[in-house]
């Protein structure tokens, strides 16, 4: 289990990419418990990072289920991939985009690039 890279971290807001780091992979966890990571580095209001939950589950980084509680219910949020996951679509998406760009110059580049000699 790794970090995850400052290229998936690349396009959030500098509030969002703290929500998702202090999510623990593998764990369903309550909007509370994310808060209290959240809070240890710098003062952010609950509601902030409720917000911040569900802008990372529109961009389908995170996923969601609600459980019922005292009160009412609420949603647990955890990881929609691995660290490693995030990562090779953040490179997809990054080298998709170079190619509909440059077309045929961004694989003849990429080709000569990985192919010299080190």
């Amino acid at each position: 289990m790794g970090t995850i890279s400052r290229g998936v971290l690349e396009g959030l807001s500098p509030l969002e990419a703290e929500v998702l780091k202090a999510i623990v992979p593998e764990r369903k966890m309550k909007v509370r418990e994310i808060h209290a990571l959240v809070a240890k580095r710098q003062k952010t209001p609950l509601t902030s990072i409720a917000v911040m939950l569900d802008r990372l589950y529109a961009k389908k980084l995170v996923d969601r289920t609600m459980e019922t509680c005292r009160g009412g219910t609420r949603y647990l949020y955890f990881l929609r991939k691995s660290h490693e996951e995030m990562e090779e679509d953040s490179l997809k998406r990054n080298v998709d985009e170079l190619v509909s760009k440059f077309g045929d110059r961004a694989a003849v580049y990429f080709h000569k690039r990985f192919s010299e000699k080190k």
